[in-house]
């Protein structure tokens, strides 16, 4: 039997440490504040932005919920980003995408200023990454990946992981990350050759492929920790799933996150730190 690597266990501790931060803020008159930029009523972005403002209640972390309708226009989107720019007040800013298709999605994220940007989604934030030089912050997620292994003491140095997954929300920062905590990193992706023979051959597998239950039994063996990013609705098994096949790998393998309950529990308290470290840098 496989240990359940529970992500709630890592957000207990990490909201133990951020709610000292914010006492420390708080001491010496600064109250931190998200802002929560959002355009629709996306049933997806409501339940994250519902997330978040539980989180930010619990720590008493100011927030501010800005709402636009679909048929925001560039111009006035771009407007309520550069007001929230000038806004001394507020530390973080939570932007939701996708936007609706007519507006120009890269063009809105670069107009946040990266000091602000707490889910990673600026080039700002980007170079931060990739250099270790700048302002900004990893993107939530990806971010929630290293802190559930270094919760559960997964020892990363020289240890050869394959990221399955290539985009910029996890995969590639994900990716960047492991490197800096001196991991031997593979990115593997759809159109990856011999996949399996990758996977098999890591200490550890991080499955952001984006395809529920992807990865089976043929792509791992014992010993090895799975991290699960993928969430996904079965219709045939009616609950959640993940990029992996939990049921048919979860007696072969060390260690792996479940779905729900893994990574995704941390996504929010990751969010409440990075509003935290930019509160204390802004001061």
């Amino acid at each position: 039997m496989a240990e359940i690597l529970k992500g709630g266990a890592a957000a207990k501790a990490l909201n133990a440490e951020t709610a000292e931060r914010v006492s420390a803020l708080r001491s010496r008159g600064v109250t931190p504040k998200l802002a929560i930029l959002r355009v629709g009523e996306r049933p997806d972005d409501l339940a994250y932005e519902a997330a978040a403002m539980k989180r930010c209640a619990a720590l008493e972390i100011a927030a501010e919920q800005i709402t636009l309708p679909n048929t925001v226009s560039q111009p006035e989107l771009l407007a309520a980003i550069d007001a929230l720019n000038a806004d001394d007040s507020v530390h973080g800013v939570l932007m939701f995408r996708p936007l609706p298709k007519h507006l120009n999605e890269p063009e809105a994220c670069e107009r946040l200023h990266p000091a602000k940007d707490v889910d990673g989604i600026t080039s700002g934030s980007m170079a931060k990454v990739y250099s270790g030089v700048g302002a900004g912050f990893a993107p939530c997620t990806a971010q929630a990946v290293l802190e559930l292994l270094r919760h559960f003491d997964v020892d990363l140095s020289g240890k050869r992981v394959a990221v399955i997954g290539r985009s910029l929300v996890i995969g590639r920062p994900a990716a960047m990350l492991l490197m800096q905590a001196n991991a031997t990193v593979t990115l593997c992706h759809s159109r990856t050759e011999h996949l399996a023979e990758i996977t098999r051959a890591a200490d550890i597998v991080v499955a952001a492929l984006g395809k529920a239950e992807t990865i089976g039994p043929e792509h791992l063996c014992p010993g090895q920790v799975v991290v699960d990013v993928g969430i996904h609705y079965s219709d045939a098994k009616q609950r959640l799933v993940g990029d992996v096949d939990f049921d048919a790998v979860e007696p072969i393998v060390s260690a792996i996150t479940p779905v729900p309950g893994g990574v995704g529990s941390l996504t929010t308290a990751i969010l409440a730190r990075h509003i935290i470290e930019a509160a204390e840098k802004s001061f």
